[in-house]
């Protein structure tokens, strides 16, 4: 199975390759792909009638129990036959239907041979989820197919609703087939049917999802409609998925699971409410269509109304009758949509109003579409006819008055197949008069009239007749030839299918027979025949009859509106949901958190009697810290008050790591806090200072009584959660285990870069990931490579001066000229004047300062931190595997030392400072951890092993090395490139856009004072 599932996939990929070279001729190819399936299913047919039915089964996932199972049984041969054999004979057929200049067909042709693998794929699986995988692949390969003419807007419309339709009820059926898998104890297909589950609530609602599956699929009231709105598909797409292959996916799921529950009240209450209803209501529509296809559209809709009813009642004689009656439909309508196919490419038209003719003119189809027509109606000697006469035998046989009810509608719907049929086949060949074209539209009162009705004004000359290619019609000629032998020999079919039919165990075993005798099932057969001869006859008045009556809310007409009120509703929902505000988005995320979790909690949590509240009172006072600042957070209204708040709650929070004796990870929230708030800083900047103009009195309670709940919530999921724990924790075991195999006493370090080194791997992922998004936000149309140094910087520019390009006129513009000599001495005691006086200077770059924007406090305070700083991160990064520190902590404090380095001396001093790009560090510090895993699979080891190094030094002496120290090299080195990105992209940028800014406004003073003296302009310039 797997052999012919990878022959179908290659063949699918090279189809465009093939249509390419071969042209028309490449669907010969593809059509040995299915042709080799049914050939497989021929050379195990006397062993799966003896009951040996081959099993292939494929450890995919073991440890989650996935495996690929598929399995042989009689359905399933049967069904591969189907799918195998009338998918090779369309192919075949597509080589001549379309165009040698058609768009498209290497697309076409793949994705028809994927749709028949995943067919053959379908009705083999012994896995519950493989089928589901292999049912939505047909559902996507049919949308394609369904589609193809993709140009026209009732091919899209019609794959949409396809799609819509049946992945809906493919959701439902997984529901069920996962409710009955979880009953049974077992996923394998064949063991859950072995010993089914039954009784329960869940097994009545798994059934009613798998029904509601089979009737998407198989186009059952009330989701009929899809059917026919997909005949806008090319002719030999109709003829295989909707005669032969994905409509009977559902027949098939109904066809698996009826021996298992087809008494159940619940099964059976609706496999006759929608067999019944589906075969009456799709031949009754039959009647009055005048496109030949929508004809054999609903005539298939009532058709698959019949086989789902006869195979879903679950006994011997009924599920006998029903595998064949699928059979027998889907050799005679595969061949009657053939059929059509040449008759539209021979006149160019299906109107049956517009066709006279055509059966003298192309006699062989003409015979094709009569054998085809003739099994459909329950002819003799034809499959349809042997397939009828078991069904209506069968259901004679049912006990009470259910069997007498079905008799008769089985019977009603077999009145309109006979009319419908010889409809189609006299609509198709018979030689009348036609009208023209305009007399064809609906009339005012919006009846629509026949093609027999006399309008002598109305006349017009019948569709032009070619002679298209034979190669057309034996596709067709073969499948209705076929519905003649296998008739002939009801006996080897009753054989075949009898295995299957045993498996329904209730009620008597069924017969297929040519000949029984004079019985009353062949007198009601007579009387079925005749009666649709006589409603054939009435056809005209019959169609007046249809247009004049009510015809009720029509199922497409009620998805349409659906579908236009769920978007209108999705449009609204959008408009109230999608604000544009991030408070509201993260509220609503808030508050059904507490509500989903608090909910739970109140139900079905058990909290300690006795909580303990703190284990030393300086506890209480942190703890209070952290909830005074967030309530105050959440009230303020100034950005920076909430900013500077928020921190302090985070500092707080570092105090209470201290207090429970994590002082690594309290170091570490200090310099994540530090480094949040000088981000924050530098983006509100560019923000204005209140959140909004408007009152926020109300919001902000809202928003306090939101954090308050989920506070609550996040505490109470604390107080639970470790009493419901019913394993020892993993951590349980760090201790010993970083010892013992990552060779450091620090188990946060060392659980970082080597007992879960690989969320280490994935964390610095995302914060490279991170610093490029924040950079392709403000650099918006290149992110430049420049490197802002101080000697780059013009000498006569103050970086953050507020007007003019000489910082003695931009003081003397703020401040007056009294200003001018003092500010002039600072810039010489900072040795700004002469670049000799560079090494005695406080900051590189301070002379790209404005005087009045500079801090001496500052800047002695950072030159005298700043190396201090550098040498403790190194200090921490290399200490951090015994120590509190590690790379993270480092390349924090490495990056606070930039950051106060940029704040007390501008961007130039951050260039001075760090004069290295930092994409070459974030890089290089993901290739060095990368490189760290990789390393240690060439010697032999895992992903990410950590190997212990014991060298002896003179005079040090023995140095412990660990090779999880490089990868916390790249980890410091990715922390210390994110901070020199972020400080690059919110700092030094956005200072630099801030000055061409203020140089636009100088330029445009200036050109106004130049034209001040111009009349007119003084006053507009000022």
């Amino acid at each position: 199975m797997l052999t012919l599932l990878a022959v179908h996939l290659l063949a699918a990929l090279v189809a465009p390759v093939l249509v390419r070279l071969m042209g028309r001729r490449a669907f010969w190819v593809l059509a040995l792909a299915p042709a080799s399936a049914a050939v497989w299913a021929l050379t195990w047919t006397s062993r799966v009638q003896g009951g040996q039915a081959p099993t292939e089964v494929v450890e995919w996932i073991p440890q989650l129990g996935l495996e690929l199972a598929f399995r042989l049984d009689t359905l399933s041969w049967f069904m591969v036959l189907v799918v195998g054999g009338v998918g090779a004979l369309v192919l075949v057929y597509c080589s001549a239907y379309f165009s040698v200049h058609a768009q498209g067909l290497g697309r076409f042709g793949g994705v028809f041979v994927a749709f028949s693998g995943a067919m053959l794929g379908l009705v083999s699986a012994d896995d519950v989820l493989l089928l589901f995988v292999f049912w939505e692949l047909t559902t996507v390969t049919s949308y394609l197919l369904i589609g193809h003419y993709f140009d026209r807007k009732a091919s899209r419309r019609a794959a949409m609703q396809a799609i819509v339709v049946t992945t809906a009820g493919g959701l439902a059926m997984l529901v069920g087939l996962v409710l009955l898998s979880d009953a049974a104890g077992t996923y394998r297909l064949s063991e859950l049917l072995a010993d089914p589950p039954q009784g329960s609530t869940a097994v009545t609602v798994a059934l009613v999802c798998l029904l509601a599956g089979a009737a998407t699929k198989s186009a059952l009231i009330p989701f009929h409609f899809w059917l026919p709105a997909a005949m806008a598909a090319p002719t030999p797409v109709s003829a295989y998925l909707h005669a032969a292959a994905m409509v009977k996916a559902g027949v098939y799921l109904v066809a698996r699971f009826a021996p298992a529950y087809g008494q159940e009240p619940v099964w059976q209450a609706f496999v006759v409410t929608l067999g019944v209803g589906t075969l009456l209501l799709g031949g009754y529509r039959a009647l009055r269509q005048h496109d030949l296809k929508l004809v054999l559209a609903f005539g298939t809709v009532s058709q698959l109304g019949l086989i789902v009813l006869l195979v879903g009642l679950g006994t011997q004689a009924t599920a006998l009758a029903g595998v064949a009656m699928l059979g027998a439909h889907a050799m005679f309508k595969a061949s009657l949509f053939l059929v059509v196919g040449v008759v539209d490419a021979a006149t160019g038209t299906r109107d049956l109003r517009r066709l006279s003719g055509v059966g003298r003119e192309l006699p062989w189809t003409a015979t094709a579409g009569a054998l085809a027509t003739a099994s459909m109606i329950g002819l003799p000697p034809f499959a349809g006819f042997v397939a009828k006469e078991a069904a209506l035998e069968s259901l004679a046989h049912l006990d009470g008055g259910l069997g007498t009810f079905l008799v008769v509608a089985v019977a009603v719907g077999s009145v309109l197949t006979v009319a419908y049929g010889l409809r189609l086949w006299w609509g198709a060949f018979a030689t009348k008069r036609v009208v023209a074209h305009e007399a064809l539209l609906p009339a005012a009162d919006g009846t629509v009239p026949s093609a027999s009705a006399p309008l002598p004004d109305g006349s017009a000359e019948p569709a032009p007749i070619t002679h298209p290619s034979l190669l057309l019609v034996w596709p067709a000629m073969v499948l209705a030839v076929l519905g003649v032998a296998v008739a002939l020999l009801p006996g080897l079919g009753e054989n075949l299918l009898q295995p299957y039919a045993d498996l329904a165990g209730a009620g008597e075993p069924g017969h297929l027979a040519l000949w029984a005798g004079f019985t009353p099932t062949l007198a009601l057969t007579a009387g079925i025949l005749l009666a649709g001869l006589l409603l054939f006859q009435a056809r005209d008045r019959v169609e007046r009859l249809q247009a004049g009556l009510y015809r009720g809310p029509e199922a497409d007409r009620v998805y349409r509106r659906s579908m236009r009120r769920l978007d209108d509703l999705a449009a609204d929902v959008t408009a109230v949901t999608q604000r544009g505000s991030l408070p509201l988005y993260l509220g609503g995320i808030l508050v059904v958190f507490v509500v989903g979790v608090g909910t739970a909690l109140l139900v079905g949590g058990s909290a300690p009697v006795a909580p303990q509240w703190w284990d030393q009172p300086a506890q209480a006072v942190f703890g209070a810290v952290a909830i005074l600042s967030a309530v105050l957070a959440a009230r303020a209204r100034r950005r920076l008050k909430a900013v500077i708040l928020l921190g302090i709650g985070g500092y707080a929070v570092a105090g209470l790591f201290l207090l429970h004796g994590a002082p690594d990870l309290a170091l570490t929230q200090v310099l994540v806090e530090t480094v949040t708030l000088v981000v924050f800083v530098l983006v509100l900047r560019r923000l204005p200072p209140y959140f909004s103009d408007r009152p926020l009195a109300g919001s902000r309670w809202v928003r306090l009584g939101i954090g308050l709940a989920v506070g609550l919530t996040v505490a109470g999921i604390a107080l639970v959660v470790p009493g419901a724990r019913v394993h020892v924790p993993v951590s349980e075991h760090f201790a010993r285990e970083a010892v013992e195999f990552g060779g450091g006493t620090n188990i946060v370090n060392v659980t970082l870069v080597d007992i879960r080194a690989w969320d280490t791997m994935g964390e610095i992922s995302v914060l490279l990931v991170a610093a490029t998004g924040v950079a392709s936000l403000v650099f918006l149309s290149r992110r430049t490579g420049a490197i802002f140094r101080a000697e780059d910087a013009p000498q006569d520019r103050a970086v953050w001066a507020g007007a003019g390009s000489d910082p003695m006129a931009a003081l003397r513009h703020h401040r007056g000229p009294g200003a001018v000599a003092e500010a002039r001495g600072q810039a010489m005691d900072s040795g700004s004047a002469t670049s000799g006086a560079r090494a005695r200077e406080w900051l590189l770059a301070g002379r790209t300062l404005a005087p009045q924007r500079r801090s001496v406090v500052f800047e002695v305070v950072v030159r005298l931190l700043f190396h201090t700083m550098i040498v403790y991160s190194v200090y921490l990064l290399f200490s951090g595997h015994n120590a509190p520190g590690g790379g993270f902590a480092a390349g924090l404090v490495t990056g606070i030392a930039l950051v106060v380095r940029y704040l007390a001396g501008g961007r130039y001093e951050l260039g001075e400072a760090a004069p290295v790009q930092p994409g070459v560090l974030l890089g290089l510090g993901l290739f060095l951890s990368v490189g760290v895993g990789l390393a240690a699979l060439l010697l032999g080891g895992s992903a990410l092993q950590s190997w212990l190094i014991d060298v002896h030094v003179p005079v040090i002496g023995t140095v412990h090395l660990v090779t999880s120290l490089f990868f916390d090299v790249g980890v410091y080195l990715v922390v210390v490139g994110l901070v020199l990105d972020i400080l690059r992209s919110l700092g030094a940028e956005l200072d630099r856009r801030a000055e061409a800014g203020e140089d636009d406004l100088e330029e445009a003073a200036d050109r106004t004072d130049a034209t001040a003296g111009l009349p007119g302009h003084g006053d507009v310039a000022r």
